[in-house]
């Protein structure tokens, strides 16, 4: 684990790292450094199974929403609905400490198999269950799985693949997300109304299959084993295990806290905090908080992106539904031009002649961020035409793309071997940690100020019946986006802050 800021000893090993083969720690020839690319023979099989095992997961995330409410319908679970997606964050948030210290101890492939593994299970359990709480625990399980691939794949790439070629392979998992982004609710929709919402979960784990076999051989050749064979396997750090358990459960009370807004909700609320401040302090890289030069504040920048855009998208289609009438298939349009820009904004970040300013790039990112979500409510103005969303969102997208793309790499840039698991771990735990909490915030400021009273119409819509939405309260969309785009602009300070003195030349 990175300590407060990267001194000379952590600069020399991110270095000899950056110059080296990650899985041996011999030296790599020049040639081999950008040799064909990541679809160059070396690397071609590698490249093709694991985008396209981000590919599967992304569908499966952008389809799981369009799917959601007929299954809590189908399994009588409304009361329980926040619980479906809770469930998949806070065991994902365990899963990736658990995972970076798997990594780092034994190398990213058995993580990798038992994360799909278990991806795959919880997928055939959501999909299979009869009941809502088996519902929720086959989510709880898809979480743990995937909270073990994402942290596993990230230390994949930072052992095979040279410094030069891990931009490429980042925009590659970005550029993934395009097809899922435009094509993934459409097909969940269709789906779900000929075949039934239960095929939207059944029909994944059966498509893995193919990139895994591709994959694992590949990993196995090139990223297996320890960093350092040489030396002894380090145990598992059990304080950081507890740790991290503290934080999934400490951040699933607040997420309910901020849903109930009884007086009784605040002793969730106390709990959670309880558990989750020393949690967080202990897992995120020292000096995070305060935003200390170099990886503390790539760590937090990633977590203040993540966070504010994805609690502000969440609100969009239902403003767009309850407040302009949209169908809820048009009101998640709007945002679908943004899965290719996006991936833009991340091919932007992975050029050479970007590498540079890649710190100016951050927070020129940021910038698009805040403009977005800040002109987004403006369609609550009845004259403003709604296709203002599309743009704002495309812009938005954009800076995302080139911020958290610049994050990864940048986070593997600045880890010695033996601790890119445990930082890839805090990047994602940054990264989840922020959107159940901000989303929290959001969803509170939402309710108290009235933004859950929809007409029965309004409500009709938002599940895709007929009939026209009415107005719901204007200030409670605005209470939600205004904060998260002043979030966005602290991020914009944030991202001036990632520079390591002494490796000006690599930022």
């Amino acid at each position: 684990m990175a300590t407060l800021e990267p001194g000379d000893a952590d600069v020399a090993a991110a270095d000899a790292f950056d110059k080296s083969d990650a899985s041996t720690g011999a030296p790599l020839p020049a040639e081999d450094a950008g040799r064909g690319g990541v679809l160059g023979p070396e690397h071609r099989a590698l490249s093709i199974g694991i985008v396209s095992v981000v590919l599967l997961i992304a569908f499966e995330a952008m389809a799981v929403g369009t799917a959601m409410p007929v299954a809590a319908r189908e399994l009588d679970g409304i009361a329980l609905y926040a619980f479906a997606f809770s469930s998949y964050f806070t065991t994902s948030l365990f899963a990736m400490v658990l995972a970076g210290q798997w990594a780092d101890r034994s190398g990213p492939l058995a993580p990798l198999a038992t994360g799909i593994s278990a991806f795959g299970a919880g997928l055939l359990l959501a999909g299979t269950a009869g009941t809502m709480w088996l519902f929720i625990l086959g989510r709880a399980v898809q979480g743990l799985g995937g909270g073990l691939v994402i942290v596993a794949l990230y230390v994949v790439v930072s052992r095979a693949y040279s410094e030069k070629l891990r931009p490429a392979i980042m925009a590659a998992f970005a550029a993934s997300w395009v097809v899922p982004s435009v094509v993934g609710p459409l097909a969940a929709g269709t789906v779900t109304e000929h075949l039934g919402w239960r095929w939207v979960f059944i029909g994944i784990p059966v498509l893995v299959v193919p990139p895994l076999a591709l994959a694992l051989p590949a990993i196995r050749r090139m990223a297996s084993g320890p960093a350092d064979p040489s030396a002894a396997p380090a145990a598992f750090d059990r304080r950081r295990i507890r740790l991290a358990l503290g934080i999934s459960v400490g951040a699933g009370l607040l997420q309910y806290a901020g849903q109930d807004l009884r007086p009784l909700s605040l002793l969730p609320a106390v709990a959670g905090a309880v558990l989750l401040v020393p949690a967080v302090l202990g897992l995120l890289p020292g000096g995070t908080w305060r935003a200390a030069r170099g990886l503390p504040s790539v760590v937090l920048l990633r977590g203040v992106a993540a966070g504010s855009f994805v609690a502000a998208e969440s609100f969009v289609p239902l403003m767009l539904v309850t407040e302009r009438g949209l169908s809820p298939t048009m009101a998640g349009l709007s945002l679908a031009v943004g899965g290719a820009t996006w991936a833009l904004g991340s091919y932007v970040q992975s050029r050479p002649c970007a590498e540079p300013y890649r710190e100016r790039l951050m927070a020129g990112g940021m910038v698009l961020v805040a403009l977005a979500i800040a002109t987004v409510p403006s369609v609550l103005i009845a004259s403003v035409p709604v296709w203002i969303v599309g743009i704002a969102w495309g812009v938005g997208c954009l800076g995302m793309g080139a911020v958290i793309a610049s994050t990864s790499v940048l986070l593997l840039k600045l880890s010695a071997p033996r601790e890119a698991g445990a930082n890839s771990a805090a990047l994602q735990i940054s990264d989840g940690l922020s959107n159940v909490l901000l989303l929290a915030a959001g969803g509170a400021a939402f309710a108290a100020l009235g933004g859950g009273a929809m007409s029965g119409h309004a409500a009709a819509a938002a599940t895709g019946a007929a009939g026209a939405a009415t107005g719901s309260h204007p200030a409670a969309f605005a209470a939600v986006f205004l904060p998260m785009a002043v979030v966005a602009l602290v991020g914009v300070w944030v991202a001036t802050r990632v520079r390591v003195p002494g490796r000006g030349e690599g930022l």
